[in-house]
């Protein structure tokens, strides 16, 4: 029996799942043109190994569907992959964004495993953009921030928090005040101003800040 053909298979997956192709080429490391390059224009002419087991992995399907040789031993599944969504709106580092609707973009997958070693809980995570180069050179313009809604205002300390003040969405660096429950917001980059004294009432804290991917030039 022939095999079936792995780029119209893994493009019938991506569109029976309602998934797209830079979150996945994301997924995998990969740069986000990735898997529209090589499904639509056969680049590359087979998937690496180690990313047709992470998207096997992920759609539950077997690695033969996506280009395994038909005589490789099955890989057994022992686990799965955590579904992070990615959110159409932007964390300002910057002059600050005004955030629309908070719709769902796509996914981001992260390893259960990893995910728990980070002490965070994968329902309460999402993945924004940031806008702007006020905390250069930690995060950059277009770097996606994975923030943990569920680390807000009951555990502030010292750390990178998505913040919104008002109508306002701010991806800075807090830094508490020892002496009391008041904190100073930062910017990373010596160019922006510093807010000291903030009055955590005033504020909404959103969530940490817990990883951060980036496109390498």
């Amino acid at each position: 029996m022939d095999q079936p053909d792995p780029r119209a298979a893994l493009d019938a997956l991506i569109r029976e799942k309602g998934e797209d192709y830079a979150s996945l080429s994301r997924m995998i490391g990969r740069n986000p043109a990735y898997l529209q390059q090589y499904i639509k224009r056969g680049t590359p002419r087979r998937l690496a190994e180690e990313d047709r087991q992470v998207l096997a992995r992920y759609f539950r399907v077997a690695e033969t569907l996506l280009g395994a040789p038909a005589d490789r031993p099955a890989r057994p599944v022992t686990g799965d992959i955590a579904r992070v969504r990615r959110l159409s709106v932007d964390a300002s580092a910057g002059p600050g964004a005004v955030p629309g609707a908070e719709r769902g973009i796509g996914v981001i997958g992260f390893d259960p495993a990893w995910l728990r070693r980070q002490g965070v809980d994968p329902a309460m995570l999402s993945v924004i953009a940031v806008d702007g180069d006020s905390m250069v050179p930690t995060l950059d313009d277009g770097d996606e921030i994975l923030v943990d809604r569920a680390d807000g205002p009951a555990r502030l300390r010292d750390g990178i928090y998505v913040l919104r003040v008002e109508d306002t969405l701010w991806v800075k660096r807090v830094a508490m005040n020892p002496t009391g429950r008041q904190f100073t917001i930062k910017s990373d980059n010596p160019a922006y101003p510093v807010w000291p004294d903030c009055d955590p009432a005033a504020i909404n804290v959103i969530g940490r800040v817990v990883w951060v991917g980036r496109r390498m030039p």
